[in-house]
């Protein structure tokens, strides 16, 4: 879909449809009231007969009104003026968006971004249009053999505004943050006999061919053992698709500059191995790729909105499966740190790929890493679908993560890391377990991974509740690519 910036009155633009916002106890926003007045108190006929009251997110279409230009007008519930906060505001983008698009409208111009929203300035307003509006028309038909039909798909949406440059900016990096975010739910909606750790290679070799800056390298089972990823390689061990560790380098600051690394969960399929998962909700593991796919989905972002600074994304990736060769219970195995790991779990698979991962960074001489990761079912039931887990070694670092979340409408929920939970991970046998335990599950699991990272600030986001949906929604989000790149674009700005 096309976004453009227009500046006119409502009732004298040409459009397929105009989108306008009305608030509870049918109060016309100004757009609203402008365009009543053109059509002479049509508006204001439909609220007195009650065709809607504005109640967030409903919706009336008017076809052809008379003394308008436009063949539509959609009107869009706010809810009440003085609460119209930013999760209204989207919700009242996506709904238009979703009306005008099985209107038979092919373009559209939205006053929706002139309402006032509660500490969000027009750039913020723009951007989120558009992020918004591409992810409620997402549409995840690709294997399908008859795709999902709409009589006219909405091609183009003008934002109607007096300040163009501030909304042609928010239009240029709210499309590159939605490109992003659809690029990791399709990855994610993949199956795992299509989304292998090779295929994930190779969209990462695709967008190296797309972006000048961007360097890609893979390295395969016989380069990582060279290195002594003996916990990557145990993971991969009951598969017959070989593991493979991709490495994006995104270059658009000075040499010098130390570069942010993101490094992110690559499992195209996770059994649980010889700790095998129920088999209900099993294919749901195809999802446990979410983090690779938010970091490629970051890496596209940054590469074309063409950011001031050094990216680099860090890509285990292996499935994890049952099989004669595969880690059994009460193995141990030796990381590239050296540190040996006695894998009690092997469904806890997702930090053994990470922890030789978060070694593998210090070569880079990070400034940050942050690893994305669906990590834990604990943190699933701690924050449900609303919040990703956070923890970390740097307070800076955490708050910059938290404060990008919100202002992107991704957000992050602190956890703590003290030293108190880090006993529950000791081994008898080996010089850390995998799991320490059903108690704070996400919080230990954290603990695994700051045994690796010691040697720079680091945080981690545990996205496991976040990255997908269930139910008539299922789905892949594309979460956090919008938190990722809002962090990418506040370090640009400091």
């Amino acid at each position: 879909m096309k976004f453009t910036v227009k500046s006119e009155k409502p009732g004298t633009v040409k459009a397929g449809c105009v989108v306008l916002g009305v608030f509870e106890k049918r109060r016309l926003s100004s757009a609203a009231g402008e365009f009543d007045k053109t059509t002479r108190g049509l508006l204001t006929r439909l609220m007195k007969d009650g065709e809607m009251d504005g109640e967030c997110g409903q919706t009336l279409l008017v076809h052809y009104p008379r003394g308008a230009h436009c063949e539509r007008v959609l009107l869009v519930g706010c809810g009440k003026e003085k609460e119209f906060s930013e999760q209204r505001y989207r919700d009242a983008v996506a709904a238009a968006a979703c009306m005008v698009n099985s209107s038979g409208a092919s373009d559209a111009t939205s006053y929706l971004a002139e309402l006032e929203v509660i500490d969000r300035d027009l750039y913020w307003k723009v951007r989120q249009m558009v992020e918004t509006s591409v992810a409620a028309l997402f549409r995840s038909d690709d294997l399908k053999s008859k795709k999902d039909k709409t009589p006219r798909q909405l091609r183009r949406l003008a934002v109607n505004t007096a300040d163009a440059d501030t909304a042609h900016r928010a239009i240029s990096d709210g499309s590159a943050i939605a490109g992003g975010v659809e690029l990791a739910r399709r990855l994610g909606n993949l199956p795992g006999n299509i989304c292998t750790p090779s295929y994930l290679a190779d969209q990462a070799r695709e967008l190296g061919k797309a972006h000048k800056k961007l360097k890609v390298s893979v390295l395969n089972e016989a380069a990582m053992e060279k290195l002594g990823m003996g916990s990557l390689l145990s993971v991969s061990r009951g598969s017959r698709e070989p593991a493979r560790l991709i490495t994006l380098e995104y270059s658009g600051g000075n040499r010098s500059d130390k570069p942010v690394v993101l490094v992110g969960k690559g499992v195209t399929f996770d059994s649980g191995g010889i700790s095998i998962k129920p088999s209900p909700a099993m294919d749901e593991m195809k999802f446990d790729m979410c983090g690779a796919a938010s970091v490629l989905g970051a890496m596209q972002a940054c590469a074309e909105m063409d950011l001031p600074l050094n990216v680099v994304g860090v890509i285990p990736s292996t499935e994890n499966l049952p099989d004669g060769n595969a880690s059994k219970p009460g193995d141990i195995v030796t990381s590239m740190s050296g540190q040996t790991i006695e894998v009690l779990n092997t469904d806890a698979e997702g930090r053994l790929i990470l922890c030789d991962a978060l070694t593998y960074c210090g070569r880079f001489k990070p400034a940050v890493v942050v690893d994305i990761a669906t990590l834990t079912g604990a943190c699933v039931i701690a924050l449900g679908g609303h919040a990703a887990g956070l923890l970390g070694n740097d307070d800076a670092l955490a708050e910059a993560l938290l404060a990008a979340g919100n202002y992107a409408a991704d957000r992050a929920w602190r956890l703590p890391l003290w030293d108190d939970y880090q006993p529950q991970i000791d081994s008898n046998f080996a010089d850390m377990a995998n799991v320490g335990g059903r108690e704070a599950g996400t919080i230990t699991a954290a603990c695994f991974l700051s045994r690796f990272t010691g040697d720079y600030h680091w945080a981690h986001l545990d996205i496991a509740g976040v990255a997908w949906k269930q139910g008539k929604e299922k789905g892949a989000t594309g979460r956090p690519v919008s938190l990722l790149t809002q962090f990418l674009l506040d370090r640009c700005k400091a």
